[in-house]
C-alpha cells in the first residue's frame, strides 16, 4: 500500500508540475494545481484543531485507554495513505461543475463512506469480521467524518481558488502525523512491523 502511495504521489506531483510549466497533461489527477501557502495552513491548522478536540474530547469522555496499538512503520504508511486518500474522496468522488448542492451532497455522501471505511466501528482479524460499536469506535468515527468534511471546505473553499488538493494532502497528513505524535506521547507505539 505504500509502494501505491507513493506511486500516485509522484503521478500527482508529475501532472502539477505539467500544469505550472504550461502544459497540463490531458487527463491529469485531479486538483493537480498549485495552491497558496495560506490554503495549506488553514487546511493544516483545521485539521490539527480537529486533532486537538478528538484528545481532548478522548480524554474528557476516558476513551484515552482504549487506543489502538500501532508500529513505527505505520507513522509513514499515514502519510502515504493521506495522499491517496486525499485523490480518492477529494478528488475523483465528487461532483463538480453543477452548482454546490451536488458538489456538498457528494462530498457529505463521501465523507460518512470515508469515515465508515476506518475500521472503528468494526474489525476484520482471523475470527472474521465483527462490528465493534463501542463508545470510543463511534467518537473516532465522528472524528473522522469531521476531517474528512473539513478537507473538503479545504480543497473547495474560497481561500483555495485553484481548488488544488495539496492543502487537503497537506492537512491530512499533518493530521494524521498528530495522531501518530500523540498515540507515541500516550505509550501505544512499539515494534517496527
Amino acid at each position: 500500500m505504500t509502494a501505491a502511495g507513493l506511486y500516485v504521489g509522484k503521478l500527482w506531483l508529475d501532472d502539477l508540475r505539467a500544469a505550472r510549466a504550461g502544459a497540463p497533461n490531458r487527463g491529469a489527477l485531479p486538483g493537480a494545481t498549485l495552491a497558496t501557502k495560506t490554503a495549506v495552513i488553514i487546511a493544516g491548522a483545521g485539521a490539527l484543531v480537529i486533532l486537538v478536540g478528538e484528545t481532548w474530547g478522548e480524554n474528557r469522555l476516558g476513551l484515552t485507554a482504549q487506543q489502538s496499538r500501532v508500529m513505527w512503520l505505520f507513522g509513514g504508511y499515514t502519510l502515504v495513505a493521506a495522499i491517496i486518500e486525499e485523490v480518492i474522496f477529494r478528488g475523483y468522488l465528487v461532483i463538480e461543475g453543477r452548482g454546490p448542492v451536488p458538489l456538498w451532497a457528494t462530498a457529505a455522501g463521501a465523507s460518512v463512506l470515508f469515515a465508515a471505511l476506518h475500521p472503528f466501528l468494526w474489525r476484520w482479524d482471523d475470527a472474521g469480521f465483527a462490528l465493534t460499536l463501542t463508545a470510543k469506535g463511534w467518537f473516532s468515527t465522528a472524528a473522522v467524518l469531521a476531517t474528512s468534511l473539513w478537507l473538503y471546505a479545504a480543497r473547495f473553499g474560497a481561500w483555495n481558488p485553484t481548488r488544488s488538493l495539496l492543502p487537503c494532502i497537506a492537512g491530512h497528513a499533518a493530521k494524521n502525523l498528530g495522531v501518530f505524535a500523540i498515540k507515541y506521547a500516550q505509550g501505544f507505539v512499539g515494534g517496527g512491523w
